[in-house]
């Protein structure tokens, strides 16, 4: 066992100082970069679960009519602006994650042990790489067959769908974030395991409970109704679900 490395408050308060700053730049960079590329960004990828030629559709074209077509409009007139500003920070925010990490990796690490470095190492790469993938997930599968349903669900014959900007920002920036933190099930777990609060006994005993919270976390994830997208939702939230029993202790 390695001994930890002595700091007083003052080094903590420095290395902190040096970290923010370091986080800022990195943030303030990408966030240059995002707001000058956001254009092609927007159209390409953020708006294009909102065509009916978005490749997930075509994938799945036997599912779906051919004739979605949804207008997305703005009504107000700071929209345009705060919506680049606003998916430019995200972005950047998306990008940084990882140095985030590192970031606060470097600050927590001489305070570690040299046996626990290497489990808190790990983790961290977990929780990027965990997060990364619900996002995926949700870009790929989640948001575009919750928007292709709810945008055209339709009440009445004469009622013609036209979604405001603000409206689909806010849809598709959400599910994006709470897919992403979904995904983290595995690493908080693999925590609440450390703390001695969970063991392989508890998730084998809850199991079938837990299935039936799932099943209503991916009803308020994507609340389509029909039964395929559920599971699309559902399945692999379950499988991160298995994936805590595999990792936790005993």
């Amino acid at each position: 066992m390695g001994n930890k490395q002595e700091m007083t408050f003052w080094d903590h308060l420095e290395v902190m100082r040096w970290s923010i700053l370091r986080v800022v730049i990195v943030l303030l960079l990408l966030f240059v970069a995002a707001f000058v590329a956001m254009p092609h960004i927007f159209d390409s990828l953020i708006m294009g679960p909102a065509s009916s030629d978005f490749f997930v559709y075509r994938l799945l074209g036997g599912l779906f009519s051919k004739d979605f077509d949804i207008e997305i409009i703005n009504i107000n007139v700071t929209t345009p602006f705060f919506t680049h500003m606003k998916t430019a920070f995200v972005t950047a925010l998306l990008l940084a994650f990882p140095y985030l990490l590192f970031e606060l990796w470097k600050f927590v690490a001489p305070a570690l042990y040299s046996n626990e470095k290497k489990g808190v190492k790990s983790a961290f790469l977990g929780v990027a790489l965990l997060f990364y993938l619900g996002c995926a997930v949700a870009y790929l599968i989640v948001f575009p067959l919750t928007f292709r349903f709810l945008a055209g669900y339709q009440i009445g014959g004469g009622i013609v769908s036209q979604i405001s900007l603000d409206s689909y920002m806010s849809t598709f920036l959400g599910i994006i974030f709470v897919m992403g933190l979904v995904f983290e099930l595995p690493v908080l777990a693999a925590l609440l395991s450390k703390l001695g609060v969970l063991n392989k006994g508890i998730l084998r005993k809850y199991r079938r409970h837990a299935i039936v919270v799932l099943l209503v976390l991916s009803a308020v994830i994507t609340p389509t109704g029909d039964p395929f997208t559920l599971c699309v939702v559902f399945l692999p939230i379950y499988a991160l679900y298995e994936l805590s029993i595999l990792i936790v202790k005993e």
